[in-house]
């Protein structure tokens, strides 16, 4: 028996927010403000980080939702009685070098302030508020022909106000430039509430910040022209913080250039008028593929030479990365192994332009010179591949933007982490300065791994450091150090595109005295208070404050509390590095369905391992020995005391403060898709660990009912089949829907099936298992035998599909077996009964083992319960899990076509798959194999770019949650199936036919049930 004593403690104490802060916020609200206030502490939490090594908790966070919300709060922020309230903008919350952390409160523009104000086909130039992610915009001015052209590896999630406050560029800059480049007007409100609208600063009048910034810049600008002009090196890469190099441009006094790069140290940028670029007509990658790194490098101006639009380069490590993820999978057939040769490096070089001709000529003219070289054995080329199609280029920059988040998947405590990777010095020296680099690393016998963009001289190394090793942090510091002189060395610049940040300690250093004084004139004048985004590249000429330094407050400052058995335990939310892939804007992607309605960033994988990290420093700090409870409650039944005193905790919920709360409310909007789990570059396992909370926080909470009906749904579901029709009858009845909704919380109760799974194979005369009786077959026999392995959803709910299998099967000449049906759990795992789950996974995966001995295939026909057994299944039982093997429907169908001779397209009219978002992203082969299949036997499959359904398992009906469903469906599979023809459409999950068919009204075929149809 678990003793009473055993449970959760109560996690009470949280960061105060300062006096002044809370009555400015409540100010706020009084005047007017529109936007969302956020004060709990996961909110803030949520925030404290971003791609950096750096952990700063806000006071607060707040979401704006129009220009006007920002002037009200920097209005106000300039009374006296609030001159200490300081503001951080942030975006995307993707930088690398802390740029929007803070101790203050974080303005987050993205949530709201993401619209498209107008679009000027004529003149190609857009009008949009900051808040808009760069792929957003992209999406609604391609059709017209154009694109906003910075490309980064980020797109999915930056934030324009984000690409302009760091001067982003990215891949393709030596033709497309920076964002700064692309900016032609900015609207900007100061610490004051003046605007600032660089369109026509020359009618900005009157004793306001705006007035003082735009004459106290052009005057620096002008009276300093020779010495900025000496001082900033000729690259390609101009980032200094504030461009005071271009913001004056023959002659012309361009102040939107000031702002761009200036991390919202100038202002909140709230609208930006862009120049928008012409899709060009012809693209041509080259995949080069080097027996070097170095190679690759020194290979990199003979490219630029050649009239190349973009060089980028990326080294082995990454490669290799590359090859143990998901994303391998879209291109191992444009980047192949070269026989004989190891591939330790790859430059990819495009060519685009509207003159298909001309890039033909210049493709023509690269590639013979690469086999001149190769045929010399000159420049360690050892191959090369050419990409002519938007698809497959557009699957390789896939891959190296996903290079960033690959890295810090690196095994091992050590991680490759951000601090000096955006290097730019003259692509002349680069080879050189890489070399040095590279020697002062492996002087500290440091892993690393290298990509960038090698046409710009810019180079991102990221070396691998134990940041909870204070000795390692402390080498962070001095590696730091030595890149700024190395880099001073070569002619170039430390911050080549991804801003200071917390590295503003070397601007002095790099500006000179003269200079760095006239930058704090300028930020004088736009923020004489120092209330913008303190800290961050300059303060005023009248400020005592510092600067942040590179010793800046890290993360690991926090980690290095938790015990390192936790840390190693709980690695899925340890290790996420902040890179912010499932803050992933695409609508198509299944990352993470719950973060793309709410825009709330709690509610993302990286905001709830963040939360949980807070959540076991807490615990460590009152010395909870987390593993070992964790462990009692895998092994130990409950007391009536331990039942009564989570019923009394459960009661006081709402009168006690429980940090556990905030991390229970995080975990709610989990559908537990696993997208997560492989999506993200790092790996980060969400449903993992949340089952692990959820099974620890109910030790201290008693569950709600809901929990308990899903959990023992299994149970339930052979004993209601006994009688359909009267249970059908019942759930149909509106007052018991009503009843259900109000005492358990569950809504729209699917009916089961009638007739019943057994009833109607009646008609099938299939073979009932018998284990004797097959084990003494041949193994000729043997291979004409598929054992159906049933699931509870499918077999209960949705029996057709599995008579339909049966009904395929005997057409395809196989004897089917259906096994008797075996509890699954994957529902008592995602709602945390850990304990019942163990003993679910121990008694069904014994029992499928002793099937496997059989050597006859087992074959199920809903992915995400196969799956189960391979991954949570696996991740419970680890060691003792024993050996078997359970196949999708595609994955046994796809190895026996070579017994079926292939047809001929018969029918036009292709059938559309949308795939299970668990399926899709767990075997992210699984849509083209299906193409494989219905290829073979004559029909023609087209897939479907969905993410999420919004059902997953019961997520989808539960009464909380029933909103969030819809919304997440609305967000592709409805716009989908709104344009196709239902009756062609094809979904693999029963959670997404059970969706599809509350929402549309539509039965939506699984697609072995069309595949039976096209036989």
């Amino acid at each position: 028996m678990i003793a009473g004593s055993i449970m959760l403690p109560r996690l009470s104490q949280t960061p105060s927010m300062n006096p002044t802060v809370a009555r400015y916020l409540k100010q706020l609200a009084q005047r007017g403000f529109t936007g969302d206030i956020e004060t709990q502490y996961a909110s803030r939490l949520a925030v404290a980080t971003d791609n950096s090594v750096y952990q700063q908790l806000p006071q607060a966070v707040v979401h704006p939702k129009t220009q006007h919300d920002i002037e009200l709060l920097t209005t106000l922020g300039n009374e006296p009685e609030f001159h200490a309230i300081r503001f951080s903008p942030r975006g995307g919350g993707t930088g690398t070098n802390g740029q929007s952390l803070t101790e203050h409160i974080v303005v987050d523009l993205s949530r709201h302030m993401n619209q498209l104000i107008e679009l000027n086909l004529e003149q190609g130039w857009v009008r949009v508020e900051t808040g808009m992610v760069k792929d957003q915009l992209n999406d609604l001015v391609r059709e017209h022909g154009y694109f906003f052209s910075p490309e980064l590896s980020t797109s999915n999630r930056a934030t324009i106000g984000g690409m302009i406050n760091t001067d982003a560029s990215g891949q393709g800059s030596l033709r497309y430039g920076k964002t700064s480049d692309h900016v032609l007007g900015l609207t900007t409100v100061l610490a004051d509430g003046s605007v600032l609208d660089t369109e026509h600063w020359q009618a900005v009048k009157g004793d306001t910040f705006a007035a003082r910034a735009v004459q106290q810049t052009e005057r620096v600008c002008r009276e300093f022209r020779q010495a900025i002009e000496e001082r900033f090196p000729p690259l390609n890469r101009f980032l200094t913080g504030y461009d005071l190099k271009n913001a004056l441009t023959d002659d012309v006094f361009l102040p939107e250039r000031v702002l761009c790069g200036s991390e919202g140290s100038l202002g909140f940028i709230t609208k930006a008028k862009l120049n928008l670029t012409k899709i060009p007509k012809a693209r041509v990658l080259v995949n080069v593929k080097y027996d070097s790194f170095d190679s690759a490098l020194r290979s990199a101006p003979m490219m630029v030479e050649a009239n190349a639009m973009s060089v980028e380069t990326i080294d082995s490590i990454v490669l290799n990365l590359a090859k143990q993820d998901i994303v391998w999978h879209t291109v191992s057939d444009l980047l192949t192994e070269v026989p004989g040769q190891e591939l330790l490096g790859v430059n990819l070089v495009e060519y685009a332009g509207d003159d298909s001709e001309e890039i033909n000529g210049q493709v023509d003219a690269l590639t013979q010179r690469l086999e001149r070289m190769m045929a010399n054995e000159q420049g360690g080329i050892i191959g090369y591949q050419i990409c002519t199609d938007l698809a497959s280029i557009g699957k390789i920059y896939a891959m190296r933007k996903k290079a960033v988040g690959l890295l810090g998947a690196i095994k091992g405590a050590a991680k490759p982490i951000a601090f000096a990777e955006d290097t730019c010095v003259p692509p002349e020296n680069l080879a050189d300065f890489i070399v040095e680099f590279r020697a002062l690393l492996d002087e500290h016998h440091l892993r690393y791994g290298m990509f960038g963009h090698v046409d710009a001289g810019v180079l991102h190394v990221r070396p691998a450091l134990d940041m909870c090793d204070p000795k390692q942090e402390a080498l962070m510091h001095q590696i730091s150090d030595q890149v700024v002189a190395l880099v001073a060395k070569y002619g170039g610049l430390m911050w080549g595109e991804h801003g200071k940040g917390f590295r503003s300690e070397y601007g002095p250093e790099f500006f000179g005295e003269q200079l760095f004084e006239q930058l704090r004139h300028v930020k004088g004048a736009f923020d004489p208070l120092n209330k913008m985004n303190p800290g961050k590249i300059c303060t005023p000429v009248e400020s005592n404050d510092e600067l942040v330094k590179v010793s800046g407050v890290k993360r690991a400052h926090f980690d290095r509390q938790i015990p390192v058995t936790v840390r190693d335990s709980f690695n899925g939310a340890m290790e996420c590095n902040g890179n912010g892939l499932c803050f992933n804007y695409d609508v198509s992607s299944p990352m993470c369905p719950s973060m793309k309605i709410l825009a709330d960033r709690r509610h993302s994988p990286k905001g709830r391992a963040g939360i949980v990290r807070e959540w076991l420093r807490q615990l460590s700090e009152q010395g909870v020995d987390i593993l070992d409870l964790e462990s009692q409650t895998l092994k130990g039944a409950l007391s009536i005391k331990s039942m009564l005193d989570r019923v009394t905790n459960r009661f006081n919920k709402r009168h006690h403060y429980d940090f556990s709360h905030e991390v229970y409310e995080a975990m709610q909007g989990c559908l537990a898709c696993k997208a997560c789990a492989t999506q993200c570059p790092i790996k980060v396992d969400v449903p993992n660990f949340r089952a692990r909370f959820l099974n620890l926080y109910h030790t201290r909470y008693q569950r709600p009912m809901k929990d308990y009906f899903v959990a023992n749904i299994e149970s339930l579901l052979p004993l209601m089949a006994l009688s359909p029709k009267l249970i059908n009858t019942v759930l149909d009845a509106r007052w018991v829907q009503s009843v259900l909704a109000s005492t358990i919380g569950y809504v729209d109760a699917p009916l089961l099936s009638s007739p019943t799974l057994k009833q109607r194979l009646k008609s099938q005369h299939i073979d009932k298992y018998d284990y004797q009786k097959l084990a003494k077959m041949s193994d000729e026999q043997k291979q004409r035998h598929v054992i159906i392995v049933q699931d509870p959803f499918t077999s209960y709910y949705d029996a057709k599909v599995v008579d339909d299998f049966v009904a395929l099967l005997i057409k395809l000449n196989y004897i089917p077996v259906l096994l008797p049906f075996k509890p699954n759990g994957k529902a008592q795992h995602i709602k945390g009964f850990l304990k019942q789950f163990m003993s679910t996974a121990q008694s069904t995966s014994q029992f499928l083992a002793q099937v496997a001995k059989l050597n006859i295939p087992m074959v199920g026909v809903d992915p995400a319960l196969v799956l189960c057994y391979r991954d949570e299944y696996r991740e419970t039982l680890k060691k003792d899990c024993p050996d078997f093997t359970v196949n999708t429907v595609h994955e046994w169908l796809l190895p026996q076509l070579e017994h079926f001779p292939s047809k001929t397209l018969s029918d036009d009219e292709p059938w559309y798959l949308l795939a299970h978002c668990t399926e899709k992203t767990m075997l992210p082969n699984a849509e083209k194999e299906w193409g494989s299949i219905f290829n073979h036997f004559g029909a023609s499959l087209t897939c479907v770019p969905v993410g999420c359904c919004g059902m997953a398992g019961t997520f989808g009906h539960e009464a909380d949650k029933l909103q969030w469903s819809k919304d997440i469906y609305a967000l592709s599979w409805k716009p989908s199936l709104a344009r196709l023809p239902k009756e062609r459409c094809m979904v693999t999950g029963y959670s997404c036919r059970s969706q599809v068919k509350r929402l549309e009204g539509v039965v939506a075929k699984h697609p072995l049930q069309a595949l039976l149809q096209v036989l």
